[in-house]
């Protein structure tokens, strides 16, 4: 029963040059690890309830949607324009000319597909707008 109209956040002081180091690393390793530079919506589909990942190196819990992906042979497929990322399989890019049908037919069968080998149906992460292709 609140309502929060203004917040306070305060960090911790750094200095200037280490923190643009650290922002620069970040960048590096997003920029290796994911297709940053193509036409894509981020992040397609959360990763099963209960088993989000902790994005450290140490980290081995293999329920994530993109290993998911990956295990059932999916990186790199098309449809159309449309294309599941072959440097992280977790993203839907657009190759050309894609439509919204051929992105959202993509994403459909990567789930089917996960569904079919491992029966974990995946939640899409990427909010859809409009009708669903027949």
């Amino acid at each position: 029963d609140w309502i929060v109209t203004e917040v306070t956040l305060k960090a911790p002081l750094g200095e200037a040059a280490e923190l643009k180091q650290k922002i620069e690393k970040q960048r590096t390793l997003r920029d290796a690890t994911q297709p940053t530079g193509e036409r894509c919506a981020g992040s397609t589909f959360r990763n099963p309830a209960g088993f989000s990942s902790t994005g450290k190196s140490d980290d081995v819990n293999d329920l994530k949607a993109w290993k998911l992906i990956s295990d059932a042979g999916l990186a790199g497929v098309r449809c159309g324009d449309a294309q599941l990322s072959e440097k992280h399989c977790n993203f839907l890019v657009n190759t050309g000319n894609a439509s919204a049908a051929e992105l959202e037919a993509l994403g459909e069968r990567v789930r089917k597909k996960v569904y079919e080998d491992r029966g974990i149906l995946l939640e899409w992460e990427i909010v859809r707008l409009g009708r669903p292709p027949a």
